[in-house]
């Protein structure tokens, strides 16, 4: 398994070299040294605890569907002409955009500040690593 040290470790969670330390010494997290003697964790159970701590705001919407990857957030930007319109939405610490028909963005009535729901739907998903 991947052994992570602290500070990216506590980059990954969003929070703070302190904070993670806590949790190692309250128990939330196991860390051990590497050959170096730096303290690590273990990237499996840092991911785990991503997971656990992960809180998403509530879809506003009520509505069922098969899309696994919705993101909740707020509408930060919207550049329109008359056809077409990007809309930008901050959701937690993620920035979607998505390009649409001016008109969807009326019908919507997506507004500057206004909650709105990012749903991903792909066949295809491209993942990175970091370079090593």
């Amino acid at each position: 398994m991947p052994q992570i040290r602290i500070s990216e470790a506590a980059r990954y969670l969003g929070v703070s070299d302190d904070t993670l330390r806590r949790w190692i010494d309250n128990g939330t997290l196991e860390a051990s040294k590497n050959e170096a003697g730096r303290t690590v964790v273990d990237g499996l159970a840092l991911a785990q605890l991503a997971r656990k701590n992960s809180v998403l705001p509530e879809d506003p919407s009520d509505v069922g569907r098969s899309a696994r990857n919705r993101f909740v957030g707020l509408v930060t930007d919207i550049t329109m002409d008359t056809v077409m319109a990007q809309v930008e939405l901050q959701c937690g610490p993620f920035r979607v955009v998505s390009l649409m028909s001016s008109e969807a963005v009326r019908e919507l009535g997506l507004e500057l500040g206004s909650a709105a729901i990012a749903i991903v739907k792909a066949t295809t998903v491209l993942i990175e690593t970091p370079s090593r």
